[in-house]
């Protein structure tokens, strides 16, 4: 029983992914439901729904509170930090390409920019995961 709130806050969060991106890009775009970054972070809402659970119903002193919320501390890192770096790279790359590309024809495909989250981003999905943890 212990998935019911996180998977509630994972699909709460895709749901706005695409009701965000609609809004934003005047379109509807339902491959956001399963695509990596957006707002709001689902891993965060993920994660901290789980670990709001957990805390809860189980208590905040235990073993399986203390690796959730390690488990946590780090996917927040990686959202926020690591795949964002990879993401503007990525960016990078791609103007690059696309410079190069003007001048002589190379066929490598675009790199996905769109990786990880602002720190914006995960704070709201660190909010949604928690109410959703604690409803």
């Amino acid at each position: 029983m212990f998935f019911v709130r996180p998977l509630v806050a994972l699909f709460i969060a895709q749901i706005f992914k695409i009701i965000i991106y609609g809004w934003k890009n005047k379109r509807f775009d339902f491959r956001r439901l399963v695509g990596a970054g957006g707002m709001p972070s689902s891993h965060a809402a993920f994660t901290v729904a789980l670990t709001t659970q957990l805390g809860k119903d189980v208590g905040v002193d235990g073993p399986v509170f203390a690796i959730a919320l390690v488990f946590t501390m780090v996917v927040l890192y990686d959202a926020a930090g690591v795949r964002r770096a990879a993401g503007k790279q990525a960016a990078i790359l791609n103007t690059i390409m696309e410079e190069v590309m003007a001048h002589k024809k190379i066929e490598e495909a675009r790199l996905k920019e769109l990786l990880g989250h602002t720190p914006f981003e995960v704070l709201v999905g660190v909010v949604l995961g928690f109410l959703v943890g604690w409803w």
